[in-house]
């Protein structure tokens, strides 16, 4: 009978689909991740002491540290630099960029791994548009992870239909997620930038902090106020007497 233990190409197949389990390690492969381990948690352990530091801070306290230390804090260091610079390529855009049909693939299916992209398409002198682009401009500041861009409905896509006007599309890696057509799915020139944001929030484009849908707190307040001015069935009952 083979060994599962010995060293085959045909034992590593086994052990990848799941037949056989993993090889069994020696004692020294044993010591050697133990000592790995208690290396990491030294490591973890120095780390804790100053992560509350900046990396100028860490710089200008670098005379003070152990070779211990030292080792430590350089791979803490390069794990705050490497989520600095994910952080800067996610926050890089915090306004609406205007764009044409010829940048439509550039700027929307190639936008990049991870990226969501809000398109509006609009055009000059409809007012829901205006409105729209107001509020996107402000979205825009608060959610600079997020790519807003605008675009004029025919030099977008030719011969666009007014009356499907404002239109938004959201995007997530290049593939469509959502889309709102036409000026009854935002309501007309009530909307209100809170009311946009849960809507975009809804299709995940943006990570908003509203509790729940701002329109229905609107509608809750007209029924209330609907209901108060209904009479009561004691008031029926009375008017019959």
């Amino acid at each position: 009978m083979q060994d599962p233990n010995a060293d085959t190409e045909w034992n590593d197949i086994l052990r990848k689909k799941g037949i056989l389990p993993p090889k069994e390690k020696t004692q020294d492969e044993v010591d050697e991740d133990a000592l790995e381990q208690q290396i990491l948690l030294q490591q973890e352990s120095v780390v804790k002491t100053y992560e509350s530091m900046t990396l100028d801070q860490l710089d200008e306290n670098e005379d003070d540290f152990s070779e211990e230390d030292e080792a430590a804090i350089e791979i803490y260091r390069q794990k705050r630099l490497a989520e600095w610079k994910a952080t800067q390529i996610k926050n890089c855009f915090g306004e609406v960029v205007e764009i044409s049909g010829q940048d439509y693939i550039k700027e929307v299916n190639k936008a990049g791994e991870g990226i969501w992209v809000v398109l509006h398409l609009y055009k000059q002198g409809i007012p829901l548009c205006t409105l729209i682009n107001q509020h996107l401009s402000e979205m825009a500041r608060k959610f600079p992870q997020t790519k807003f861009l605008k675009s004029i409905s025919t030099t977008c896509i030719p011969n666009y239909p007014d009356h499907n006007l404002p239109t938004i599309f959201v995007y997530h890696e290049g593939e469509m997620k959502a889309q709102y057509i036409g000026p009854l799915v935002f309501g007309g020139m009530n909307l209100k930038v809170e009311e946009l944001e849960w809507r975009l929030s809804e299709s995940g484009a943006v990570k908003t902090d509203l509790e729940e849908n701002p329109k229905k707190q609107i509608e809750d307040k007209l029924m209330s106020s609907i209901r108060s001015t209904l009479p009561t069935r004691k008031d029926s009952d009375s008017e019959e007497d």
